[in-house]
């Protein structure tokens, strides 16, 4: 099926501030709240006993993760202000919250759809820079502890300023200034409290590792032959609600733009043509995807990449949302 023969109505709204729908309030509140939680760590950290940091310490590996895959996102897809400034600012705020420019993450991320979790070509390379394929052997997944714990150490910012600056010489400006602020925000806060950031930095590692997993497995079982099967989808209700509609994995890949509010829409269009192609869903949440009582291994996802056989009953597409 051609992406042109499948129609969404894009939400439209008469709010002045917000582009799309007054629905992407949520996000935006949800983001202001997890950088208000982020520096509220750094004012508990003298007044609190360790057990409790270290469970704050944990919830804010998992918020980073939840950020990037729901918040940041969606924001990369379909900005959500009509000012340029609040659309600026809000990139910088995110920036600072998960430790990590948002511009940069766009370009990645824009990379990722371009190649779709390929396999690596001729030359040994793929398309997609953080390809769950793309450090494995004769073309298969990488295994997903490797994947999860060293795509942190892979990154290559200068890759991507290259990009940026190639495509447009102001995102690069503002992706090196997004990343100034938040290494400066850092900074200040170890010079305020080096305790404090020695404590902080492990569970900004886990949180971005966090984010890795959760990638793996919307990926992991996937088609990258089939544009309607290069994402795994997960239908879990309470996923969906509190990560913004980050399940419908495959349903994104197919139609990137399509808003998150209407990602059950586009599913009710094109379930049937998913079924053909053999979809993969999976029960729990991307990042407990581990979980999954149909989970192949991947000696099971190479056997069915080498015969062809993708269409399984761990990859059928289930008859409706959980």
């Amino acid at each position: 099926m051609k992406s042109s023969a499948v129609v969404i109505e894009s939400p439209k709204t008469d709010s002045r501030i917000f582009a799309h729908t007054r629905w992407d309030a949520l996000p935006v509140l949800a983001a202001i709240f997890h950088s208000v939680y982020s520096f509220g760590m750094f004012y508990l950290f003298p007044r609190v006993p360790v057990w409790m940091m270290l469970i704050l310490g944990f919830i804010y590996s998992v918020s980073i993760s939840w950020n990037i895959n729901g918040i940041s996102h969606n924001f990369i897809h379909n900005p959500y202000f009509r000012s340029p400034l609040l659309n600026r600012l809000f990139s910088i705020l995110e920036s600072i919250t998960v430790g990590f420019s948002q511009i940069f993450y766009e370009c990645i991320h824009m990379q990722h759809h371009k190649g779709n979790a390929d396999r690596p070509g001729e030359k040994g390379d793929t398309v997609d820079w953080i390809s769950i394929y793309k450090h494995g052997h004769d073309g298969d997944a990488e295994h997903p502890l490797k994947y999860t714990f060293l795509s942190f150490f892979r990154e290559d910012p200068k890759t991507v300023y290259r990009e940026l600056k190639r495509k447009n010489p102001r995102d690069a400006f503002w992706g090196v200034t997004e990343l100034a602020l938040f290494v400066s925000t850092f900074v200040i806060l170890g010079v305020l409290n080096w305790r404090y950031i020695c404590f902080l930095v492990p569970f900004w590692y886990l949180g971005h590792c966090l984010s890795y997993l959760n990638g793996y497995y919307r990926h992991y079982g996937g088609n990258p032959d089939e544009p309607l099967a290069w994402g795994v989808s997960s239908y879990d209700k309470l996923y969906n609600w509190l990560w913004f509609f980050n399940g419908y994995h495959a349903e994104h890949h197919f139609r990137p733009k399509v808003h998150w509010t209407r990602m059950q829409v586009l599913r009710d269009q094109i379930v049937e043509q998913q079924r053909a192609a053999g979809v993969r869903v999976i029960k729990p949440p991307h990042a407990l995807a581990f979980l999954d009582p149909d989970l192949p291994t991947l000696k099971q996802n190479s056997r069915q990449k080498s015969h062809g056989r993708w269409n399984l009953k761990s990859a059928r597409v289930q008859g409706g949302a959980n």
